[in-house]
């Protein structure tokens, strides 16, 4: 390659790797982005976006099982695994297409390959040295597992679950938090057997407790065991299936064992410590402006401590190609960043739970509303149940909400805005939320902590 040197040289074409070049070109930067496998890293090729797809799959299925309901005559046929697979596939790879021309037409070089920092300003790729006056570590994250636990033929992780050509009948998944609940709900609805095992007392054990108690439920209504509060010992495998063996003496056994529990960050052999860069467990250690030990050196995504997100690692990436312009960003805390989990029920968070606000605060000091949304016309209309939980500092801003039921997902953008705007209860309830919507919820939970209920009692 002629010209070797550019401003900014970012090693991962991922969420936080790919921002960071887009954000650093726009702002006049010459960018060199270097990817062993594909730009768009884990979230669009093997994460967020094809398993979302599976999960529209999914619900399409359970529609369909109850249209009757809704007084649509239908039968539901099964699953055609190809065709799922082809219309997932067939998202991804528009998307991938849509993300190439973005980056070439921003004058961004691509370049493929593993790098290796092997020094302040410089990575190498294969016998080329690419030199940059700034780097941005964007290596991201693996499927993690645990000591002494094999990966290999009946036990999985979830980039071999996403290529399965089968719809198992039966099922053990290790791991209650984000992934293992999302594949429990595709499994669920595509017709498996499904059972969790998760070593904390609840599922999706980092939302609000009320939440996770409300999934629980609906979990548990759906169909899908689960098994809390026990760790995993071990696993048995052979042609037939798996034996999964708990501290207790408890077993559980299926075709699949998929291990989900949690992303390690891609570090290793990478050069990172060699060149000086302070490295814990694994993750890249930076300061609050995501600038490593070594100076001109920033890290992004998932190899920095912290929630493991792709929206994340995206706003990381913009923050630092800012940063490194010179026009001070605003720092997000992790606790203000909104989280999805994409199961049916959803979860959607942001801001503190309930117990860590009264940790904060003081619980005489805070004041959390809970708004059901059997009270919400469009959540009926729809047929989900659940609720929409606000935490307030008394006679101060809202400072977390928590919401499950279907679609609440897109309600966490507004969510975002009260949290990270620090508004009052009364700022959001002389607001208008149109009718009839799911986003009346939020209204009318900020109508109750302002004093004046409507539907609420």
């Amino acid at each position: 390659m002629s010209d070797q040197n550019f401003d900014i040289v970012v090693l991962g074409g991922g969420s936080g790797g790919y921002a960071a070049a887009l954000r650093a070109s726009q702002l006049g930067f010459t960018v060199a982005m270097i990817e062993k496998d594909k730009v768009g890293g884990t979230c669009l090729h093997r994460g967020c976006i094809p398993t979302k797809a599976l999960l529209h799959s999914a619900e399409v299925a359970d529609v369909s099982r109850e249209s009757a309901k809704y007084g649509v005559t239908n039968t539901f046929g099964g699953i055609d695994i190809a065709a799922v697979t082809a219309y997932r596939e067939g998202i991804v790879s528009s998307k991938f297409k849509g993300l190439e021309g973005l980056v070439k037409a921003r004058g961004i070089t691509t370049i493929p390959g593993e790098g290796r920092l092997t020094s302040p300003t410089t990575v190498q790729v294969g016998d080329d040295t690419i030199t940059g006056k700034k780097i941005v570590l964007a290596t991201g994250s693996y499927s993690r597992t645990l000591p002494g636990l094999e990966i290999g033929g009946r036990v999985i992780t979830s980039e071999q679950a996403l290529a399965l050509d089968f719809v198992p009948k039966k099922v053990v998944i290790l791991g209650g938090g984000v992934i293992g609940v999302e594949f429990a709900s595709v499994w669920k609805s595509f017709g498996a057997d499904v059972t969790i095992v998760e070593a904390l007392p609840h599922l999706v054990p980092n939302e609000d407790e009320a939440i996770s108690k409300q999934f629980e439920r609906a979990f548990r209504k759906r169909g899908i065991a689960f098994n809390l509060g026990t760790r995993f010992s071990g696993v048995t495998q052979d042609e037939n299936g798996v034996v999964v063996t708990l501290e207790d003496g408890k077993t559980f056994d299926g075709e699949l064992l998929l291990v989900a529990v949690g992303r390690g960050p891609a570090t290793q052999g990478l050069g990172f410590e060699e060149a000086g860069v302070t490295v814990d467990r694994g993750f890249v250690i930076t300061n609050d402006r995501l600038e490593t030990s070594v100076p001109g050196v920033y890290a992004v995504g998932d190899i920095v401590p912290g929630l493991q997100l792709a929206h994340r690692g995206f706003q990381q990436g913009i923050f630092v190609a800012e940063e490194i312009a010179g026009l001070n960003p605003q720092v997000v805390l992790d606790v203000n960043i909104p989280k999805v989990t994409y199961s049916d029920p959803e979860v959607a968070s942001v801001g503190l739970t309930e117990a860590k606000a009264a940790e904060k605060y003081g619980a005489d000091k805070i004041t959390a509303y809970d708004y059901n949304l059997a009270g919400n016309g469009k959540s009926h209309i729809i047929g989900t149940t659940g609720s929409v939980k606000v935490v307030r500092v008394n006679d101060g801003p809202v400072i977390g909400i928590h919401m499950i039921g279907a679609r609440v997902g897109e309600l966490i953008g507004e969510g975002q805005l009260i949290v990270n705007w620090e508004a009052y209860p009364e700022d959001v309830a002389s607001l208008i939320h149109a009718h009839p919507t799911q986003n009346e919820a939020l209204g009318e939970a900020h109508l109750a902590l302002a004093g004046k209920p409507l539907h609420a009692i």
